[in-house]
């Protein structure tokens, strides 16, 4: 729990009162690998912090999936429209690793920021981190051939590549199993 209170302190200081709120209120849970944690038609009722372990999104497409995101440790799970307006979610989080979560519910972080108006200035900042990472992303992968992406993918996730089946990073990448291999044979 300490790790979640340093980054939630790191963007704004938290009041005794508050960070006693979020003690409280925040519960752990684990997950084993190959397990879900969201399905898609479920709506997302906690927000997770990962305390330990790898999760990857991913939806379905002509039923094939399409990895959208990955989390690990010292990051925080949101699944944004599902969570933020308690809808059902059009993706599926499953566990690529065992994995140790921190988990709080969606009334509770309500009844926080109706009660702690400071913890607003928290929930907005790592929603913007969450929104700019996605653009990033996007902006990568659309205007970026493959052997690109997998330099972006080697730049700003090298450990991705030592834990994610190379099947989950092509799709990931937007490439096929054949192309992913290529690539990283040519590197």
């Amino acid at each position: 729990m300490e790790k979640l209170l340093e980054l939630l302190n790191s963007v704004h200081s938290l009041s005794p009162a508050l960070s006693a709120q979020l003690s409280e209120k925040i519960t752990g849970r684990e997950l084993g690998k190959r397990k879900f944690l969201l399905k898609t038609g479920h709506v997302c009722r906690y927000l997770y912090f990962v305390k330990k372990g790898l999760l990857r999104f991913y939806y379905l497409k002509d039923e094939i999936e399409v990895c959208s995101r990955f989390m690990k440790e010292g990051e925080i799970i949101i699944p944004i429209s599902s969570f933020f307006r308690q809808q059902p979610s059009h993706e599926f989080i499953q566990a690529l690793e065992d994995c140790e979560l921190l988990c709080i519910e969606y009334r509770d972080i309500q009844y926080i920021c109706r009660h702690f108006p400071e913890f607003h200035i928290v929930t907005r900042f790592l929603t913007e981190q969450y929104y700019m990472s996605s653009e990033q992303l996007l902006i990568a992968f659309r205007m970026q051939r493959s052997h690109e992406r997998y330099a972006f993918l080697m730049r700003q996730f090298p450990e991705l590549i030592q834990r994610v089946p190379s099947k989950y990073l092509a799709s990931y990448l937007g490439i096929t199993d054949v192309t992913f291999s290529n690539v990283k044979s040519k590197r």
